[in-house]
């Protein structure tokens, strides 16, 4: 019975994570999410509707493409994947609700920044401003967001950062802070609400942080190596849409 519940949310997950991955390699381009139709990027076969099905299809071709044998990256099965995690999670929290469809639309856009920022080291504003919009209209559907509150996340979140990128700037004579993250900041507050906008920071100053030790030790990076920050904003911000609050908790009963 429960998992009869969760069946059309995964369906759902598995559909939209697939056109995701168009709107991934499609969007930095400048190319159409909508047309033409998908196809092999070795021999330019185009790909039939049978050779589609989300993560199914990927295991069937054992990864390769149907013509020339080309290895289908794992990335487009794991797209899919996290899309259907993405839907039985938004279920599990919200149920079937318009509060739901906003969530996963948000939760969606997220790990398309994330994975954009990290291949081309920039946040498309079809994203960033059209879900601050979409954020502040969650507002109104969702009884733990204020409409105010989701106005100062926005600007808070936007202008917190850009006075983060200026004084970076200011002081190191060198760009800090992409516009591109301040625009998703903005996105991330306006859903979230200027009560969360410190979480998501400090979590993804973290993550940032020892990604970049990482870097510094293991790839032999210098001080200055610039990191897309953008995707360290989008997973915390997703913590934080359904943790955010008790972290929060956690921390003033402790502090």
């Amino acid at each position: 019975m429960l998992f009869t519940l969760y069946v059309p949310a995964l369906i759902i997950g598995a559909l939209f994570g697939s056109f995701l991955n168009v709107v991934i390699y499609r969007l930095p381009l400048g190319i159409s999410v909508i047309k033409p139709r998908s196809a092999c990027r070795n021999c330019a076969h185009v790909i039939r509707w049978y050779e589609n099905i989300p993560v199914l299809s990927y295991l069937l071709l054992r990864g390769r493409c149907a013509d020339c044998g080309d290895r289908i990256s794992a990335r487009y099965p794991a797209v899919e994947s996290a899309g259907v995690l993405i839907a039985a999670a938004v279920v599990w929290r919200w149920g079937y609700s318009i509060e739901a469809i906003l969530a996963f639309a948000f939760l969606m856009a997220l790990l398309a920044v994330m994975l954009i920022d990290w291949d081309h080291r920039i946040i498309p504003d079809e994203i960033s401003l059209s879900f601050i919009v979409v954020g502040i209209v969650w507002s109104f559907f969702n009884p733990g967001l204020s409409f105010l509150s989701s106005i100062l996340g926005a600007i808070v979140g936007g202008g917190s950062l850009w006075l983060v990128g200026a004084l970076y700037k200011l002081a190191r004579k060198q760009e800090g802070m992409g516009g591109g993250d301040i625009k998703l900041m903005g996105m991330i507050g306006a859903f979230l609400g200027v009560q969360l906008v410190l979480p998501v920071i400090v979590l993804a100053s973290f993550f940032g942080s020892i990604y970049g030790i990482y870097l510094l030790r293991a790839k032999g990076g210098e001080a200055g190596t610039a990191v897309a920050f953008g995707s360290f904003l989008a997973p915390s911000a997703g913590i934080c849409i359904f943790f955010g609050n008790q972290l929060l908790g956690w921390y003033f009963t402790r502090f």
